[in-house]
């Protein structure tokens, strides 16, 4: 069983902001394999609003020993549901659902 993937979402100053965010929120992410800068690139939704960030990727803008949008990765399907845990003055601490993480051994996600 996999533990708990916690993951910082970054770049909100470029969307909507941050002020609206409460622990508990619900968000989407979904990979981005287009993104011109980031092949790895995973984009934070909210329904109503659509991108309000990214899963941070850069040693400058993961918090403590959250995952990288690289490690990420390959553990989630092409979209996957997280849920806001912290907001701190340097960043958004949230989680990936229990069951938008791929099972590693069929390579299938659970069931949502």
């Amino acid at each position: 069983m996999m533990s708990k993937m916690y993951f910082t979402l970054t770049g909100t100053r470029h969307y909507h902001g941050c002020s609206f965010l409460k622990p508990g929120m619900r968000v989407e992410l979904e990979k981005e394999p287009d993104n011109k800068y980031d092949k790895e690139a995973i984009v934070v939704k909210l329904a109503g609003l659509d991108k309000i960030g990214y899963v941070a990727n850069s040693f400058y803008t993961v918090l403590g020993d959250s995952l990288s949008a690289g490690r990420i990765y390959d553990k989630i399907g092409n979209k996957a549901k997280a849920k806001v845990v912290f907001i701190t003055e340097n960043g958004i601490l949230c989680k990936v659902c229990k069951k938008s993480i791929k099972n590693m051994q069929t390579g299938k996600e659970n069931v949502l």
